[in-house]
């Protein structure tokens, strides 16, 4: 199997606009030769998605999705470029599908982006400490920051975030596919996720105390 470089498919991702795993599958199936890998993606139809980037998607759909009997419930707005794609099979398999990975994997934002300044310091400082505490060389822990911060983008952001049912492709790779092989611009607008009792703060019964109360009445 050819070595692939992360720059290679950093090179391929910014010629193509293709996914990232996409572009990494090219490179291993060209023997790492660029060009070569470019072609390739062209052929399959995942280059061509990155130019549906400036198209405007203002159709779609609206979709519920209730998981565990409606202790987890997800609303999310994914949109298309016309009605014709909205009502196919294809899209709305790709919705449902998304609406179970967010039940799933509870994603707090959707891009990296849209990770808060203070939010994304204040993981920083925690990551630092912790880098501190394992007694980790000063000149290295920024290094070992970034990669976790990395680490942490995947947890919390939605489109960075591995796909559950495919653990080789991140929902950004999926969505590409999907624009690919649909042919029409896709986005997910927003989402919502509620889960049963979040927020409140439940009671706890202490039974003991409980019946030491009762007697003493």
């Amino acid at each position: 199997m050819a070595d692939v470089s992360a720059a290679q498919v950093k090179e391929l991702r910014e010629r193509t606009g293709a996914g990232m795993m996409d572009c990494k599958k090219a490179l291993v199936q060209c023997n790492c030769e660029v060009e070569k890998a470019c072609d390739f993606l062209r052929e399959k139809g995942l280059a061509a998605a990155a130019k549906k980037e400036g198209r405007v998607a203002a159709e779609g759909t609206v979709e519920s999705y209730i998981h565990g009997g409606g202790r987890i419930g997800v609303l999310l707005e994914v949109n298309c470029e016309t009605d014709f794609v909205s009502r196919g099979d294809e899209f709305k398999t790709l919705v449902r599908d998304l609406g179970l990975h967010i039940a799933a994997a509870n994603p707090q934002y959707m891009n990296k982006e849209d990770v808060p300044v203070e939010i994304l310091q204040h993981e920083k400082d925690i990551l630092k400490a912790q880098a501190l505490n394992e007694g980790k060389p000063e000149k290295i822990i920024q290094k070992m920051v970034e990669g976790r911060i990395e680490k942490f983008y995947k947890e919390v952001c939605l489109m960075d975030q591995t796909f559950v049912k495919d653990p080789d492709k991140s929902i950004r790779d999926l969505i590409m596919d999907k624009i690919a092989k649909i042919g029409e611009r896709i986005v997910i607008r927003r989402f919502t996720r509620y889960e049963l009792g979040e927020g409140i703060e439940k009671r706890q019964e202490d039974f003991a105390a409980e019946v030491a109360k009762e007697m003493n009445r």
